[in-house]
């Protein structure tokens, strides 16, 4: 069988990876020039995703790469009231390591046969067995998987739905090289997640991996155009961290240095999912998976379920060899049921950021028998 898989990311490639694993050829598109044209963002809280990467053979060498540490966690008040703080033992289990996606992409990409990844592949349309791309160039496919993200041009073969916002933007913005540019701010955020939850704002500081802290700045309950109105000059970075920090009244001078000392990286994101539980009728030969399929609240959940998406197609494709739809009706069924699981679970903790009284309830969240 000829298994097109669309999109590079984990999921996608953990799919091409399980499924080498297991005898069966398959080949990625990616619209990206290389695996260098862009870079691939911050960490990732690696918990259940685990069986995935057990599947492909590559736990061991992931926990190499993985980051104990960044277990750490740290809850504050805007106040500048310090909630919580879980430092991680070093020789505690990796339960819920954090990786650099670039680490994670690499390690995937490194475990697939040369020639596996197509790069500047950009998919403009599929159907009838063709994929057609940018390029002017097709390919045919028996099995098209679309793991193309959020915005997936395969998903239309499928349903009509479509990500909506849910009223949450964020601002993100960053302090290269924390430790030798800022000692004192490196030390106060720590090894792992420093956050500060308000009400309907939040502040959330991650180390990774190279060093840089990765600052997100959330603004809850505004609508989708916010950012045209917010008076957030994105064209003029100094002046953008200067608003930033006007959009924060009250809140402790600490987090106002914190913005202060950021690059000009200043990037607006409108997060936006899709429908809990999103199902489709099954088709013999288009599945999804990853946001493709159910993109929901950043909450530490999507990355997991791609890389199990990944994982149980394969071994579905591989338990049903002969048999495409078999396989992919296996596959969708427990995927529905598990992803629209860890969706209400996203919607659930979304609610609770976004509510009043947040950081109290977050407190709460972590530490229930308190």
């Amino acid at each position: 069988m000829t298994i097109a898989i669309v999109g590079a990311g984990p999921g996608g490639l953990t799919l091409a990876r399980v499924l080498h694993v297991h005898g069966i050829d398959a080949v990625v598109y990616e619209r990206e020039a290389s695996r260098f044209a862009r870079g691939q963002g911050g960490m990732l809280d690696i918990h259940s995703g685990q069986r995935a990467l057990r599947e492909a053979g590559l736990l061991d060498r992931f926990f190499a790469i993985a980051r104990g540490e960044g277990q750490d966690l740290r809850l504050l008040e805007p106040d500048g009231t310090l909630l919580l703080q879980e430092d991680t033992p070093d020789d505690a289990p990796l339960t819920r390591p954090e990786v650099d996606r670039a680490d994670l992409r690499d390690l995937l990409l490194d475990s697939l046969p040369e020639g596996t990844v197509r790069w500047g592949h950009a998919v403009t349309s599929a159907g009838d067995g063709v994929l057609r791309f940018a390029d002017g160039g097709s390919a045919r496919y028996d099995l098209l998987v679309g793991a193309d993200g959020a915005q997936s041009r395969v998903r239309p073969l499928l349903t009509d739905a479509r990500p909506a916002p849910i009223g949450h933007n964020v601002v993100e913005i960053g302090i290269p090289d924390i430790d030798r540019t800022h000692p004192d701010l490196a030390a106060m955020v720590g090894r792992g997640t420093y956050w500060v939850l308000g009400d309907g704002l939040s502040l959330a500081a991650q180390r990774n991996g190279d060093g840089r802290v990765r600052i997100g700045v959330s603004f809850f309950n505004t609508p989708a155009d916010w950012f045209a109105t917010s008076g957030i000059p994105f064209d003029d970075p100094a002046a953008a961290r200067a608003r930033l920090i006007e959009l924060l009244p009250g809140w402790h001078p600490r987090f106002a240095a914190l913005i202060a000392a950021c690059d000009d990286m200043v990037v607006p994101r409108s997060i936006t999912s899709l429908p809990i539980g999103l199902t489709w009728p099954s088709a013999p030969n288009v599945t999804l998976l990853g946001d493709a399929a159910h993109l929901m609240p950043p909450t530490g959940e999507g990355a997991n379920m791609a890389l199990l998406d990944g994982a149980f197609l394969a071994l579905a494709l591989a338990a049903h060899a002969d048999d495409i739809p078999a396989a992919v009706k296996e596959y969708e069924t427990e995927m529905f049921a598990r992803t629209a699981e860890a969706a209400r679970k996203c919607a659930r903790m979304h609610e609770l950021k976004s509510s009043p009284g947040a950081s109290r309830k977050m407190l709460a969240f972590f530490q229930p028998d308190n």
